[in-house]
């Protein structure tokens, strides 16, 4: 018996029996116990269970008109918003698997995700769909996309919305513009309104608990971002399970502004969501006084958050007027939560914010901190179902209760491996026990209680407001540039990101009096995404190297640490 399970919250099960079906399955089951019912809340706009559904099979059938198959991957590049919900679930049912795209990667990046998954259909919004197209028409013929289907935000919800429900008024360009359509070189463009006039019948459903779901991608040490393949039942797991860990019911009303192209917002929050038949009050990104007036308005109970939007929502000049009194579930993950600022949640409104722990690897959630004993700036216990241990990296074995070591985690929401890369994946796991354990690459220790708190990396990354950037992946595109030789990526502090993304650049000799930190850093934000982006750019002669000539960035990242001590 491990520590923590003198602390297991009473009412639940240490582990819990998967539903043996799709994860389609769970809204085709909410439909019919609540037809209509509020599913989807987005400016205004009600969409009810039966609607929704009704959209998914109407979709479905279009996709398999447009040649989808089972076990195809289809791209979905779209901020929140309901034909991101309906995109998702319309895959889903016409037998294939997700391919969430952050919306945030330019044409570049984009690339990797057609190529990589061997995509041909892909779902999109106006806003984002030139960019898209850019990056497929760029492809050799065949490889590229076949069939792009573009939706505008104006399909969901009225532009000229007022009060409570409104955009905000910086947004209303952004939402309320109807983007022509772009031209795929190798493949027809359709319109969201034609596809969901289809009136063909889908196909059977025919996939199960152990077939490909949803193929998210995650980068590394090094090279591009590798796929996470979860099943139906890796990815069921958790949303059955992070329902019951936060006492939720079918009653809920949860605030979906997390991103839904993560794994977090996908799985703890929205298929969570419809599995419970609860609604979903959806934000495409965040902005605080929207995100109070929805709280209010809608006398949302779960908050699933990133603690900066906690922090920024305090901050609020408005915020007395916003009537939090509904909410009975905040937490999140990604970065700690200031103790602070989780002490004033816990004295102004008696809410424990509820910190976790996982990866895209973990469908999210692999430890959270039990509703009613949490602990502040800690991972929580292990999950249901889940068994966590700490093991020194180099020797394989477990570590002493306080030590700090490698945290390995075996449980029903582990991934089965990464997408054409057995190499990376047999690196990933380790046997104990008899059981397969994936390797996080984060440091942390146990304590007494069997909580478990994060140390350090193993692994080369940058946490910039919960998003994981990595440095591997930003060089390489920062080679790019025909003025850079070199380049080496560091985490720099940032009062509100926690940390933010700094680069060493060596310039080629014929560029140094012609080539300023501005014009790269504003290069960077023209073929990156914003949150990888560096922040920060400074100049050396030369890079620090080993004796066989790899760049060392530890040496830079220490000096980086040093300097903020001085």
């Amino acid at each position: 018996m491990r520590p923590h399970h003198a602390f297991w919250p009473r009412r639940l099960p240490h582990s819990i029996t998967v539903p043996a079906t799709s994860v389609w399955d769970n809204l085709a089951v909410s439909a019919r116990r609540y037809p209509d019912k509020t599913a989807l809340v987005f400016f205004g706009r009600h969409v009810s269970y039966r609607q929704l559904a009704e959209g998914v099979e109407r979709m479905a059938a279009c996709l398999h008109g447009l040649g989808v198959r089972t076990g195809d991957r289809v791209i979905v590049l779209m901020q929140n918003s309901p034909q991101l919900v309906l995109a998702h679930y319309a895959i889903m049912r016409a037998n294939a698997v997700v391919v969430p795209v952050n919306p945030m990667n330019r044409a570049d990046e984009l690339q990797h995700y057609i190529t990589d998954p061997e995509a041909r259909v892909a779902l999109t919004t106006g806003d984002l769909a030139g960019e898209l197209a850019q990056a497929s028409n760029a492809l050799p013929a065949g490889y590229g996309l076949q069939h792009l289907v573009v939706t505008q935000f104006s399909d969901a919800f009225d532009p000229a919305a007022q009060g409570a429900d409104a955009p905000p008024e910086q947004w209303r360009d952004w939402l309320g513009t109807r983007h022509p359509l772009p031209a795929l070189a190798h493949g027809e463009v359709h319109a969201w309104e034609e596809a969901l006039a289809c009136t063909d019948i889908p196909p059977p459903h025919a996939v199960g608990s152990d077939d490909l779901c949803v193929l998210p991608y995650t980068s590394g040490t090094t090279g591009l971002p590798k796929g996470c393949m979860h099943t139906h039942r890796s990815i069921m797991h958790n949303a059955v399970a992070s329902g019951l860990w936060n006492n939720s019911t079918s009653e809920q009303v949860l605030l979906g502004v997390v991103p839904m192209f993560h794994i977090t917002g996908l799985v703890s929050m929205l298929h969570a969501c419809i599995h419970l038949g609860a609604t979903l009050v959806i934000m495409p990104r965040w902005e605080r006084e929207l995100a109070g007036r929805l709280i209010s308005r809608y006398q949302v109970t779960s908050w699933t958050n990133i603690p900066t939007m906690v922090i920024d929502l305090m901050g609020s000049p408005n915020f007395d007027q916003y009537d939090l009194r509904s909410l009975r579930h905040i937490g999140g993950g990604g970065a700690a939560m200031p103790q602070a600022v989780a002490q004033r949640l816990l004295d102004q409104f008696g809410l424990r914010y509820i910190e976790g722990y996982g990866l895209t690897e973990t469908a999210a959630p692999s430890h959270s901190n039990p509703p009613d004993r949490p602990k502040q700036q800690c991972l929580g216990i292990p999950f249901i179902g889940t068994d966590a241990r700490v093991i020194d990296p180099d020797t394989l074995r477990e570590v002493a209760q306080g030590e700090q070591g490698e945290i390995v985690i075996h449980g029903p929401e582990v991934f089965a491996g990464y997408w054409k890369c057995p190499e990376a994946t047999a690196a990933a796991f380790i046997e104990i026990d008899g059981k397969r354990f994936f390797r996080s690459g984060d440091l942390g220790r146990v304590d007494e209680e069997g909580y478990f708190f994060i140390t350090d990396r193993l692994k080369r990354m940058i946490n910039a407001s919960g998003f994981k950037v990595w440095p591997a992946e930003v060089e390489a595109l920062m080679f790019r540039h025909p003025a850079i030789q070199e380049a080496c990526v560091i985490a720099a502090r940032d009062s509100y990101r926690g940390e933010t993304v700094k680069a060493v650049v060596v310039l080629r000799p014929s560029h140094r009096d012609r080539v300023g930190a501005q014009d790269i850093l504003a290069w960077c934000r023209e073929h990156m995404a914003n949150y990888k982006a560096p922040r920060q750019v400074v100049f050396a002669d030369a890079l620090p190297k080993s004796g066989s000539g790899k760049v060392m960035w530890r040496v830079l990242q220490e000096r980086e640490a040093q300097a903020l001590k001085e």
